[in-house]
């Protein structure tokens, strides 16, 4: 699903709220925004979630207000965040980088509509009870990332023939995304005959070594988790894969 998509199910929850709970609101409602990450890491898609909201009719300062929370990738401050936002009686709540704020958000209020987005199966994460009925008061979107991580290895497959080793990155800081990552790409790996190499990056610093190290061992092709803190760094990452000339996977979220 495309970011556009994103804004226009947020504008759909909007037009949808009650009256009663409008009329429970200030006089222009507010928009809480939760982020595991920092602005500087989203500077283009803060620009479409503001063109999207105002695709919708929503323009921030005139009829809505965008209150942005910014956890700068310590996940331990998501549960305040949305503490504080529930507190502002903000009118719906817009998480992203992965599941973690929307779990915090949920374990806040289960009033307020909460809209995530996701690369990980929701029902999996305790996001909403089913696909078909999700029940609660959250609804969003599920990229699939991990769920394809068979088709991204086969597309690598299908680049390099050849290929023996491929290089995997995961952050560790996101535990769960990394544990369901490995899950499912080490036996994916197996099963077309790959030979994969872990390694752990959190940090910018972090991904310039393990590049380095990929290289020096020579991998084949590398797999980068669809985590929220890699997503960010896609820049970053596909210069270092053209510059060493290291096939990786399609991700992103």
């Amino acid at each position: 699903m495309k970011r556009r998509h994103f804004i226009t199910l947020l504008g759909g929850v909007a037009a949808a709220w009650p009256f009663a709970a409008r009329a429970q609101q200030p006089a222009m409602p507010v928009i809480g925004f939760l982020d595991s990450r920092s602005p500087d890491a989203l500077t283009d898609r803060l620009r479409g979630f503001r063109q999207g909201l105002k695709d919708t009719g929503y323009v921030d300062g005139e009829n809505v207000t965008i209150v942005y929370s910014w956890a700068e990738g310590q996940f331990d401050r998501l549960a305040v965040l949305a503490a504080e936002l529930v507190r502002r009686q903000v009118a719906v709540i817009a998480t992203s980088g992965g599941a973690a704020p929307a779990l915090a958000a949920k374990a806040a209020t289960t009033t307020i509509p909460i809209v995530f987005t996701s690369a990980e199966d929701p029902v999996r994460r305790g996001l909403v009870a089913s696909l078909a009925r999700p029940g609660g008061n959250l609804t969003g979107i599920n990229f699939l990332n991990l769920e394809v991580a068979s088709k991204q290895l086969q597309l690598l497959r299908e680049m390099m023939p050849a290929a023996v080793r491929v290089g995997v990155l995961v952050n560790p800081v996101y535990a769960t995304n990394a544990e369901t990552t490995l899950r499912d790409v080490e036996p994916a790996a197996r099963a077309i005959g790959f030979q994969i190499q872990v390694l752990n990056a959190s940090s910018s610093r972090e991904i310039d070594a393990a590049f380095a190290t990929f290289v020096r061992e020579r991998v084949d092709g590398l797999f980068v988790s669809g985590d929220p803190f890699f997503n960010s760094r896609r820049l970053q990452l596909s210069l270092l894969a053209m510059r060493h000339a290291v096939p990786r996977n399609i991700f992103g979220t």
